[in-house]
């Protein structure tokens, strides 16, 4: 495989695949690269206990990886219908040695954040990073189009369940450990057909800054990721098919990043070799200037 970013990976256009949301990964065409035959740990993550939200396909599935590559247990969270990708998953963090752990729910709802925690917990003893991923897209035309309960809906997922996760978890992470939330470059750049989805990544982003000051005094680190156009199930299930297939060429690489591209920053995030950033937004968005 060539080193060349420009042309590492698939570039559009693509085929039209339409898909419901969250979308399946083996569906896609192509199929997102996670990792799974590239990612190469080196033990930065060593008996460390990880939750990741989300952690059935897209960016979650490659944190996953990576995080049991590094040497970290991983407990995932999904919804039930993703049990087939969540069982993938499972299987490479048991093929890197580690355990894993499978919690389908919902994160809407304030007591499934809660006992993901607790079963964590319970299960491997600990918890030294948590990453806020799993999330809700759909896109809109007009204002008018968008229902009452599909705005709330996003909130609930994206803003409401990562609060929920945070505050249960916080009573098992002790100095040192790392809370990371999936942001988006949206936060910084909202798009009008994405704007209940753009308002949370936004609301995201100023809560990594909020909490990263309020736990400084706990030595517990909180960081978010932006991630720019990553082609993963959201895509053909959370945009329109003429979107999907140019998906990707209005950055200055030309093309979607893949989920693996971004389990780096996850990992270093986490790692102990970043022990004095908190209060970051990193930005992997193929040269897209976001401020």
């Amino acid at each position: 495989m060539t080193t060349d970013p420009l042309h590492k990976y698939p570039r559009p256009p693509f085929e039209a695949q339409p898909q419901s949301f969250p979308g399946k990964t083996g569906r896609m065409a192509p199929e997102p690269d996670h990792g799974e035959d590239s990612y190469k740990g080196s033990g930065k993550l060593t008996g460390q206990v990880a939750l990741i939200t989300g952690g059935d396909s897209g960016i979650g599935r490659a944190v996953a990886i990576a995080y049991a590559r590094e040497g970290a247990d991983v407990a995932i969270s999904y919804l039930p219908e993703e049990q087939a990708d969540a069982e993938a998953v499972s299987g490479w963090i048991e093929k890197a040695g580690r355990r894993a752990l499978l919690l389908p729910g919902d994160l809407k709802d304030p007591a499934y954040g809660r006992s993901l925690v607790a079963r964590t917990v319970e299960t491997f003893g600990r918890l030294d990073v948590l990453v806020n991923n799993g999330a809700f897209q759909q896109p809109n035309q007009g204002l008018d189009s968008i229902e009452d309960t599909i705005f709330e809906d996003h909130f609930r997922t994206n803003v409401f369940g990562p609060f929920y996760v945070t505050k249960a978890a916080l009573a098992h992470l002790k100095p040192g450990a790392s809370v990371i939330f999936t942001s988006s470059v949206n936060s910084k750049h909202p798009m009008p057909t994405l704007l209940a989805y753009s308002a949370t990544k936004g609301a995201l982003s100023n809560l990594v800054l909020s909490l990263a000051q309020l736990l400084a005094e706990k030595g517990i680190r909180v960081n978010g990721v932006l991630p720019g156009p990553i082609w993963t199930p959201f895509i053909p299930s959370g945009m329109s098919q003429d979107s999907v297939k140019s998906f990707g060429d209005q950055v200055p690489f030309g093309r979607p990043g893949q989920p693996a591209e971004l389990a780096s920053a996850y990992v270093m995030l986490a790692s102990e070799d970043s022990s004095y950033t908190s209060g970051a937004l990193i930005t992997v968005a193929g040269a897209m200037p976001v401020f």
